[in-house]
């Protein structure tokens, strides 16, 4: 029988707290573990109870959510972080993920998509709600391509410039037939590389890949 995931809530709001508290508790498989009203609250608890996940506000007094989440990070990266927020702005994400935040949901998440976003987040597969995904897709699309400029480029886990070129597209939203005609190669190509590069980045979906591509500024 798989172990309960052993949740802490961080969120500034006590009826928050207290609203997913008990929903949490109506979830199969979760076991809230502690709450926290701020982000040093919940660096001292999870340190304390070593929660799974902390799942985390971002706007909160004295120690916000995205210092919390890098404080958390540095201290014991086994412990993740999904962010359960009111805000979908391009800078609160991007701080988040940047911060090391395994996923981003809204407060308008249902019970099912928490538990979903935990298990997904528990796996090690990224949890990013389809309107944030938006504005990640976004940031990269409109990033500065003179960042790149006059480098020798570098890519991670042996990715190939190929590799690279496709993770970039799949991180602009392109699908594989519009990768194959914007290269100029087969379709067959294109999933061969893609498949090559899954496998090097270990990412499984293409939702991983645009936060893989973020992460490593393959844009």
């Amino acid at each position: 029988m798989n172990q309960a995931i052993r949740v802490l809530i961080a969120d500034d709001q006590r009826v928050v707290r207290e609203g997913l508290t008990t929903l949490l508790g109506l979830l199969s498989g979760i076991e809230v573990v502690g709450t926290a009203a701020d982000g040093d609250e919940a660096l001292a608890l999870a340190i304390q109870r070593q929660p799974d996940v902390v799942l985390m506000d971002l706007r909160m007094p004295r120690c916000d959510g995205v210092e919390a989440t890098r404080r958390l990070r540095d201290h014991d990266a086994g412990i993740k972080v999904l962010v359960l927020t009111t805000y979908t702005d391009d800078r609160s994400v991007i701080d988040a993920l940047r911060a090391g935040a395994r996923g981003y949901l809204t407060k308008d998440a249902s019970a099912a998509e928490i538990h979903q976003a935990l298990q997904h987040v528990m796996s090690g597969q990224a949890a990013i709600d389809p309107a944030v995904q938006h504005h990640l897709l976004r940031a990269i699309v409109t990033s500065p391509a003179a960042a790149h400029a006059g480098r020798t480029p570098q890519y991670p886990d042996g990715l190939t410039q190929r590799e690279a070129e496709v993770l970039a597209l799949i991180a602009q939203g392109l699908s594989n037939t519009e990768i194959a005609d914007r290269l100029a190669v087969s379709e067959t190509t294109v999933k061969s590389h893609i498949n090559h590069l899954f496998a090097k980045t270990g990412v499984r979906d293409r939702a991983q890949a645009v936060t893989y591509a973020y992460h490593h500024g393959l844009t």
